[in-house]
């Protein structure tokens, strides 16, 4: 299985070049943002539109092909969130100082999993927020 150029340049227009994890903009990064199977093939998923996000280069490292890891706060075996079913603001709070917080079980443990406040992670959004450019707009 593999992805078409015109099928990612789909998802790359649906997600308005936004990592569609921790809402970066393509242009905060020198690397190329990549298509996403959000449910890895092994683990089930498919090359479908609805299965397929943008993420930038570190969420899709961080998120390799897990789809769930232990909540941190309950220690509850909890799926990662998922966007194409789920609404960013549902599950996740940006705080003044530009770190990510979880609001939900799937938010907190994305968080981890995704290291979404890695020193250097939280350095980038808040300098981008500064500059106005975080969160990605994906308008």
């Amino acid at each position: 299985m593999s992805l078409s150029n015109k099928q990612k340049q789909a998802v790359r227009e649906r997600a308005g070049e936004c990592c569609e994890y921790c809402r970066l903009a393509q242009t905060a990064s020198f690397a190329r943002f990549h298509v996403d199977h959000i449910i890895a093939i092994k683990h089930g998923g498919t090359d479908d539109d609805d299965n397929l996000c943008l993420a930038c280069p570190d969420c899709n490292a961080y998120k390799g092909e897990n789809v769930a890891a232990f909540d941190p706060t309950t220690g509850n075996p909890t799926a990662l969130y998922h966007p194409r079913k789920q609404s960013w603001d549902d599950h996740f709070a940006l705080e003044s100082d530009a770190a990510i917080t979880g609001r939900t079980p799937e938010g907190r443990t994305t968080v981890v999993v995704l290291r979404y406040n890695d020193d250097e992670r939280v350095k980038q959004r808040l300098s981008e927020q500064t500059a106005g450019n975080y969160p990605c707009n994906k308008e």
